[in-house]
């Protein structure tokens, strides 16, 4: 249920009480650091868990003081700002500026809301700021901030061209933040003729890339608008022409992100005075980060392929991703620099002096790419950014869908999706894919219902020449020849009846599980599936999966029984594999290229030398197998080395040969100790915490369960189900895993497989349900899933 009017009555007191103590702060609450000190000329604007200074001069040394103590010195950059938002454990003198270091947040943390005081010691006397108030992410502003702001926007016919007496310029605007930042929005109209003139449902998109560009338009506000919407695209702070200083998906984000919708649900030309949020990727995570402050006039949210948290993108398994993440946040450092994109260079000498003079805070972002790669360990600083943790405070209609096979984002989302306790309504989409599926000419229905359910509160009917016209368009972005657009599914039953509509849309299943993407339509890759399962969580309840162990066996054998006390197993019990010094830096593509769009992608899926992998097969499936939730591998290993990476995977070997590709998880076996408060049924969570990190005993056993991901495949009567063991790489699209530095070293990992370290894989298991004769899928044609002939594989001895 949404908030009471006491409830936000209540929160919007408590935001003019918070501001009226920042107004408050001056000479009369000085502190004991501001004592034989004189007042400074500076500009202090403190926001949600940071403060910028401005006005100093260029290498001044600025103190920030908490509670008394020293907590960290910058000097001003050539702009003579600084921004204080992380602290070390103890102080330290750094440089601000373009690639300035963050500071060591292990043992630190953040500037936390509460009272500060900025000096300068070095002056004599020394200068100092009165006291200021930083404020939490929770404290709202008053609400006239948001009244006394009128926004317009361009208007566009469907195919996205200027009307006549309109311009772009008419929708490229600045919203005020409640810390005084501006960030840029592009916003635009629907076609008249088609939807009148107003007031639009509206929808927002928000993220750090370029939505404001009034020249390019993203896809979910592109395909909102040619649905009927108001779009209004808003870049985060630090971003394009927005103001403030760029992080990833810090506390400030998120509140800004409350604030823009506070801001455009006000506006006249909104209909029923609340706005939706869309967005794939960037787009889409931002959207539960804002989600989560629960502004009030937010009606519903649609992220797709999404994160659950940033350090796991950054570490998976507790792994450095060398490749993508690292390439990704390089990417935003770059952009995010002063005048980083042409689009907002060419808006600084076209006279835009508000985009001028916002690119001087972003002299002041952080390599974001330096700084992940320094947290090793988790640190309690960023559970502010923990998704799992942060959908629980969701409290709107939620539209949530991903591929278990992401080659960007990947597939840790699905650990929170049985965590959105308080959406009222909640819609999952889940298959085997690719990053943009979500915007798949077969999916897309299901996404205009969604919004026409909860942010236009309308029975879905899609304009049929919009359907007509959108059905190409579709088509090309995805590389198809042709395509439809599922047909509307309420209007025949319910006719115009919303209500009665949206009972019987709510009464459906909330998950949805699409398999075999890729061999469902008339064309290999295309995006729509042979068949679909519906359940009432993700993962499926007990009730309707099973959970099936496979052991570790001889002779590359996955079996049912547990090995016994005597034998071959017992005796010689043990299988080796070398670490592959090569497989960290090479993903299924190796010289191929990545086409996002492609209909099917062209692999060049490498495979581990002999002895450097370990096999294991089950016998062939006497009947379909359907697996659908987590896993986990429970293995026990040893290594030659105090440190070990293992990459676990799961593949179907066809009766014709063919082996495709299925699922993988990762871990540093130094981070094996389980949390058991992000551990339920199959799904096993890891603390990476430094305390709980335990290096290894050269040649001592170790017992470590290996997060299997969630995944949803067929397994064909006839195939074979085949798990392997070895070093982290060559097994993922974009992924690419830094290995421990063994200085040339080549150490042996030893695996057990004997009756009291008996070794397995465990997974979850729809039972009894049969596929039928459906063909075998090409190869190759699962989207996300690489596919080559099977070799075998002979296990070394241990």
């Amino acid at each position: 249920m949404r908030r009471s009017g006491a409830t936000v009555r209540a929160r919007a007191a408590a935001g003019l009480a918070v501001l009226a103590l920042v107004a408050a702060a001056g000479p009369a609450t000085a502190t004991a650091e501001r004592r034989g000190a004189v007042a400074a000329s500076w500009g202090v604007h403190p926001g949600v868990e940071q403060v910028t200074v401005t006005g100093a001069s260029p290498g001044q040394p600025l103190t920030l003081y908490h509670d008394g103590h020293r907590r960290l010195t910058y000097r001003a950059d050539a702009y003579g700002q600084v921004n204080f938002a992380y602290l070390p454990a103890r102080h330290a003198v750094l440089q601000a500026g373009p690639d300035a270091a963050i500071p060591e947040v292990r043992g630190g943390g953040v500037v936390e809301p509460g009272r500060y005081v900025i000096r300068d010691d070095s002056a004599r006397p020394p200068l100092t700021t009165a006291s200021f108030r930083v404020l939490g992410r929770d404290d709202v502003p008053d609400q006239s901030l948001y009244a006394r702001q009128h926004l317009d926007g361009a208007r566009l016919d469907v195919l996205g061209n200027v009307l006549p007496g309109s311009s772009l310029e008419n929708g490229f605007r600045y919203l005020e933040m409640r810390d005084g930042v501006t960030l840029s929005a592009m916003i635009r109209f629907p076609d008249p003729a088609f939807y009148g003139s107003g007031p639009y449902p509206t929808v927002i998109e928000y993220s750090g890339y370029s939505p404001s560009n009034p020249a390019s338009e993203e896809p979910g506000v592109r395909l909102a608008r040619a649905f009927g919407y108001a779009t209004v695209a808003v870049n985060m702070r630090g971003s394009a022409c927005a103001g403030g200083v760029f992080d990833i998906f810090n506390p400030a984000q998120q509140a800004d992100g409350y604030d823009i919708v506070e801001t455009v649900a006000r506006q006249p030309w909104v209909l029923h005075n609340h706005v939706g949020m869309v967005g794939l990727s960037y787009s889409g995570i931002s959207q539960l980060y804002v989600a989560s402050t629960r502004p009030p006039h937010l009606a519903a949210v649609l992220p797709q392929s999404v994160i659950a948290d940033p350090y796991l993108e950054q570490w998976p398994g507790g792994i450095y991703n060398s490749g993508f993440a690292k390439q990704w946040l390089a990417e935003r450092d770059r952009a995010a620099a002063p005048g980083g994109s042409s689009w907002v260079a060419d808006r600084i000498a076209g006279g835009d002096t508000t985009c001028a003079s916002n690119q001087r805070a972003h002299n002041l972002n952080p390599n974001f790419e330096k700084f992940g790669r320094a947290i090793e360990f988790y640190p309690e600083t960023l559970e502010a950014r923990d998704l799992r943790r942060l959908v629980r405070d969701i409290d709107v209609p939620v539209y949530l869908t991903g591929a278990f096979q992401d080659e960007q984002t990947g597939a840790q989302f699905n650990t929170m999706v049985d965590n959105f306790d308080r959406a009222p309504v909640l819609r999952v989409a889940l298959w085997n894919g690719r990053h943009p599926d979500g915007y798949a000419p077969s999916n897309i229905n299901r996404w205009f219902e969604f919004l026409e359910f909860y942010v236009a509160e309308r029975v879905p009917k899609m304009n049929p020449i919009i359907r007509v016209a959108a059905a190409p368009v579709l088509a090309a972005a995805f590389n198809l020849r042709d395509t439809v657009i599922e047909r509307d599914r309420w209007p025949f039953w319910f006719g115009n009846d919303y209500q009665a509509a949206r009972r019987g849309y709510e009464a459906e299943q909330p998950v949805r599980v699409i398999f075999e993407s890729g061999i469902g339509g008339n064309e290999r890759g295309e995006p729509i599936g042979t068949f679909e399962l519906t359940f009432p969580t993700w993962p499926p309840p007990h009730q309707q999966a099973d959970r099936r162990t496979w052991f570790f066996g001889p002779a590359e054998s996955l079996t049912d029984d547990r090995p016994p006390r005597s034998g071959p197993s017992e005796r010689g019990g043990v299988d080796a594999f070398q670490f592959d010094p090569a497989a960290g830096d090479k993903t299924i593509f190796e010289n191929k290229p990545y086409g996002l769009l492609d209909r099917l992608w062209d692999f060049d899926w490498t495979r581990f030398d002999e002895g450097k992998q370990l096999s294991y097969l089950t016998p062939p499936l006497p009947d379909d197998l359907v697996v659908a939730g987590p896993g986990y591998v429970d293995l026990h290993v040893a290594s030659d080395a105090t440190a070990a990476d293992v990459q676990v995977s799961i593949s179907e070997v066809r009766p014709d040969g063919i082996e495709y590709l299925v699922q993988n998880g990762w871990l540093r076996l130094g981070h094996r100790k389980i949390d058991e408060s992000r551990t339920k049924g199959l799904e096993i969570g890891h603390s990476f915490e430094e305390d709980d990190f335990e290096p290894l005993v050269p040649g001592k056993f170790v017992r470590a369960k290996i997060e299997i991901p969630a995944f949803a495949h067929a397994f064909r009567a006839g195939s074979r189900l085949r798990l392997t063991v070895a070093t982290p790489g060559r097994n993922h699209a974009t992924w690419e895993f830094e290995a421990p530095d063994y200085h040339g070293a080549i150490p042996t990992h030893r695996v057990a497989r004997t009756h009291d370290m008996a070794s397995a894989l465990v997974l979850s298991v729809v039972p009894n349900y049969h596929v039928g004769p459906r063909r075998l899928p090409p190869c190759p044609s699962l989207r996300g899933m690489p596919c080559r002939p099977f070799v075998p594989v002979h296990n070394l001895p241990g």
